[in-house]
Order: structure tokens, then sequence, then C-alpha cells
């Protein structure tokens, strides 16, 4: 059996010392994840992040070079651990009811699971950055294109019901049949699928 070659102390050490600055960056990323999911954006200041962490201000700078950084890494982290559905499994779906119905039923049943811990980061997303905001609208429109593949009607049609569905995925209309309203996840997603087709119907 041939024997693995031991690391030098210098290789040794520096090894170490990335595997430190990756665990405390890991750290630092765990910590804003948490008071972004519970406190808010709002009251996830720097500050905040660092004693949840438990590491100065300082380091904290020395891994995220900006807020807008470390919030970056925190939605990232928190999107590697609560993966979202795939629009590209939807368009595979034969027919426009049947995928409206599916993706519809999907993204609702994962609103359901982690919507007490997206909700305080809707809430507070005027204190996201911007470029967080625009990949959250870029995603939204992946999921509608999605959904509207192979959608033949007019532009006119085809801009209202895109509108029409950019509204039933979001958040809000979510929360609002479901946590609101009381609806289950089955009613509120064949409640919104409905309406989606009755104006298909009458494009």
């Amino acid at each position: 059996m041939k024997e693995q070659r031991r690391p030098k102390p210098r290789e040794y050490r520096m090894n170490r010392r990335r595997e430190l600055v990756d665990l405390t960056r890991q750290r630092i990323t765990e910590a804003a994840m948490r008071l972004h999911t519970t406190a808010g954006p709002a009251q996830a200041s720097i500050s905040a992040i660092a004693d949840e962490a438990g590491v100065t201000r300082l380091t904290l700078y020395r891994h995220f070079a900006s807020k807008d950084d470390l919030f970056q890494a925190c939605m990232t982290h928190w999107a590697g651990l609560h993966p979202p559905p795939s629009p590209e499994a939807w368009r595979a779906i034969p027919t426009f009811e049947n995928r409206l119905r599916v993706g519809l039923r999907e993204l609702y049943e994962w609103f359901g699971a982690n919507g007490e811990e997206l909700y305080p980061v809707y809430r507070d997303v005027v204190h996201a950055p911007e470029s967080t905001r625009h990949a959250r609208q870029a995603a939204n429109d992946e999921m509608t294109g999605a959904l509207l593949t192979d959608f033949r009607f007019s532009a006119a049609a085809r801009r209202r019901l895109r509108a029409l569905v950019g509204h039933v995925i979001g958040f809000w209309t979510w929360r609002s049949l479901v946590v609101e309203q009381g609806l289950s996840i089955r009613e509120a997603s064949g409640l919104a699928a409905d309406v989606v087709l009755a104006v298909a119907t009458d494009a």
C-alpha cells in the first residue's frame, strides 16, 4: 500500500490557515443568514452580524469588502440549503395548463416550507442590495418564461398574461392566499392557476 505523503510543516501551516479562513467566512455567512431570516435585513447591521458570528468588525471586513457582498453570500448559502423549484423542469411539461398547475403547486409548496424565513427578507427588500433585487427579478422572469413556454397569442395578450403570471408566482400572493386567507397549498395554487387560465382563454 502506497504511503501517503505527509505535508511539510510550512505547507501544513498554510493549509491550516486556509481552513481557518474558510471556517471563519462560513461562520460569518451563517450568522448573517440567521439574522436576515429572523430579525430581517433592516436589523442585520454589520455590528450585529459580527456579534452573532463572534468576530470583530475588522475580521468581518477582511472576509467581505461590503455589506452587499455579505448579503449576496448569505442569500446564496440559504438558497443552496433550500433550493427552489427548477423552471427548466417545468419547460419539459407538455401543455400550458399542466405546466402551470405543476409549477404553481411546486412553488407554493416551497413558499410553504420556507415562508417563515423568507418573510423578513421580503419585508425588508428595500434594504437588499440592488444587485440582489435584480437577481430576484431575473429569477421571477425565468419562472414566468418557463410557465409560458410555447404560449401562442398576440403580443398584447402575452404581455398581460406575463404580468398576471408574474403576480401569482409572487411571495406576497402566496402569503395572501395561504397565510392571510387560510387556503391550503393545493387550493391556493389551483385558484391561481384557474385565474390565469381564465384570462388565457379570453385572450
